[in-house]
């Protein structure tokens, strides 16, 4: 059985801080959109209070969690330990999509050193806070970060992102808006 924290303590945030991946989850309030899970690495996770969280969306696929979050804003973040002691911490909570060319864009990226740019970013405000035991997440030895994802943009100019993410990231697979100019 878990338990329900009252917020990110200082053992909650070691774990979080350990954690090499994470996941998002959210989905459209339509019964027959799609339920969207992403798997996010690097260092682009950080805890701003105890209620409080945010993770940079570097871009990749789809625009589904910027979508889903304007549209309805439930959101859900898992932490698994993939090392050490079994554990999965679930964050349940209401998020916010700050994309790049949003006036607070700048200040919640000084959040994340080594990041000069990224897609959105995603605030959560934590409604729930539990964990589980995990006993049945197997055992994986982290080597490194893949670097295709950083790779891809840093040669690229800032004009030349912000176009790509309004063409490729304009609509969600559900037809819900992505990145629009503002």
């Amino acid at each position: 059985m878990g338990k329900i924290h009252d917020s990110i303590d200082d053992r909650l945030a070691a774990f979080i801080t350990a954690q090499k991946m994470f996941f998002v989850a959210t989905a459209p309030l339509s019964g027959d959109g799609h339920v969207n899970v992403s798997p996010k690495g690097y260092d682009s996770f950080a805890i701003i209070d105890p209620l409080t969280v945010a993770y940079l969306d570097l871009g990749g696929s789809g625009i589904e969690t910027l979508a889903h979050v304007n549209e309805n804003k439930r959101i859900t973040l898992m932490f698994c330990a993939f090392e050490g002691p079994a554990n999965i911490l679930r964050l349940y909570g209401q998020g916010e999509a700050v994309s790049f060319n949003q006036p607070d864009f700048e200040e919640l990226l000084d959040l994340f050193p080594g990041f000069d740019r990224a897609r959105n970013i995603i605030k959560v405000n934590l409604t729930r806070i539990q964990d589980s035991c995990g006993w049945g997440v197997p055992f994986y030895d982290y080597k490194t970060d893949r670097d295709q994802l950083r790779r891809h943009g840093d040669h690229k100019a800032d004009n030349e992102m912000e176009a790509k993410f309004y063409t490729n990231n304009a609509m969600s697979i559900d037809r819900l808006p992505g990145i629009v100019k503002s």
